[in-house]
């Protein structure tokens, strides 16, 4: 367990639901309801904070939730309950997942690898427990290409890191490198937020 990075998301927990639940979920809120409309089989979502994605679940899956954080759990937990299906809650690190290889028929991100502090590594993790074939779906903040959005990212996330997430994380290269075969990538705002379409190799090496 990273205890820094859990010190940080518990100090955030409280005014979480503030800062994140009203502008950036009423802008990408349809773009997430489209990508959670994918969800099918034993499903891993990572990251659950205080549970404000669980709006955009479809009813009647089989979800296992992991945050690092006790304290966004201890916020998600009225949103858990109220869930129409399976919804299962753990505090864990993504570096040092219990769950045994092959486990996850998918595997859910969302604006989740801005913060992780070693991301090919909690990406390859995610690799291991997802079953050969299997899909990795994300809602991300990622770095951007263009001017003046790349440069302003770059002076900015010494200090947003420090709060929560790096905003220049080149987080499509980082899931290549994991191990995964992109399948797509869109564009959500401009190119600073994307959804990413991955699979797992169907032969595990």
């Amino acid at each position: 367990m990273n205890d820094a990075t859990k010190a940080k998301w518990d100090h955030a927990a409280a005014l979480y639901d503030f800062m994140t639940g009203i502008g950036p979920d009423k802008r990408w809120g349809p773009y997430k309801q489209e990508l959670f409309g994918h969800m099918s089989g034993k499903i891993l979502f990572l990251a659950l904070g205080t549970g404000l994605d669980i709006r955009f679940f479809p009813p009647g899956q089989d979800i296992t939730a992991i945050d690092i954080s006790p304290k966004m759990l201890e916020g998600a937990a009225d949103r858990i309950t109220a869930y129409q299906g399976q919804l299962q809650a753990q505090e864990m690190d993504v570096c040092d997942l219990e769950f045994e290889d092959h486990t996850f028929d998918q595997v859910y991100t969302s604006c989740t690898f801005c913060s992780v502090p070693d991301p090919v590594a909690g990406l390859e993790s995610l690799r291991r427990v997802l079953k050969p074939g299997g899909e990795l779906r994300m809602c991300e903040h990622t770095g951007s290409s263009y001017f003046p959005f790349r440069q302003m990212m770059s002076v900015m996330t010494p200090i947003t890191s420090k709060l929560g997430p790096d905003l220049n994380r080149p987080t499509v290269d980082n899931v290549r490198a994991a191990g995964f075969e992109i399948k797509e990538v869109r564009g959500v705002y401009l190119d600073v937020v994307k959804t990413i379409f991955a699979v797992a190799p169907a032969q595990v090496a």
